[in-house]
């Protein structure tokens, strides 16, 4: 399993440890139009950049008992019904969760979805991560409203794509050249 990178807080940090995300991610915005700080600040919320992220077990009296509250799992923190549905439509077949560069187009795929859906540009990443997370039908019935920490979430997303967007421009040329940025 892939490590996490050592820096979160910065893209360019990240690019420069992993170079093939960028590329992963670059691909995605080219197939699905989502923009590449937009699909980190997901990633970043859903899993910590954590390949086999998964929820924790069900406790009961403290106790972790074998099943967990979620299918969720990997960097996009996906569950298995959305993850389907994804390879499905794409015809994505040999596509893993844990895989990075499967991630950012499952992320992608999602928010161009949830753009031809509900209309919500691919740039707002704070709309875009509460369907994200509450699913499009949840998103539009506005379960989020009653939820402040998903709220909070929603904003910490926003404000890692806006910091993310920044970061990028320092260092985009760079990463397109495949040479480091000085």
């Amino acid at each position: 399993m892939t490590s996490p990178p050592s820096n979160v807080a910065d893209i360019c940090s990240i690019f420069e440890e992993k170079s093939d995300w960028y590329d992963s991610t670059l691909a995605a915005y080219k197939r699905w139009g989502a923009p590449v700080h937009v699909q980190m600040a997901i990633i970043n919320q859903e899993s910590s950049f954590v390949g086999d992220a998964q929820p924790d077990r069900v406790r009961f009296l403290g106790i972790p008992l074998w099943w967990r509250p979620t299918s969720a799992y990997g960097y996009t923190q996906a569950v298995d019904m959305t993850w389907n549905d994804y390879i499905k439509m794409t015809g994505n077949y040999g596509a893993d969760r844990d895989d990075f560069a499967d991630a950012a187009d499952f992320v992608g795929w999602y928010m161009k979805h949830t753009t031809l859906s509900l209309g919500i540009s691919g740039s707002d990443a704070y709309r875009q991560y509460l369907a994200y997370h509450e699913g499009r039908k949840g998103y539009q019935r506005g379960h989020w409203k009653s939820k402040p920490a998903l709220v909070r979430a929603a904003r910490h997303v926003a404000t890692f794509a806006d910091r993310y967007k920044k970061q990028l421009r320092r260092c985009q040329s760079s990463l397109a050249s495949g040479e480091e940025d000085e």
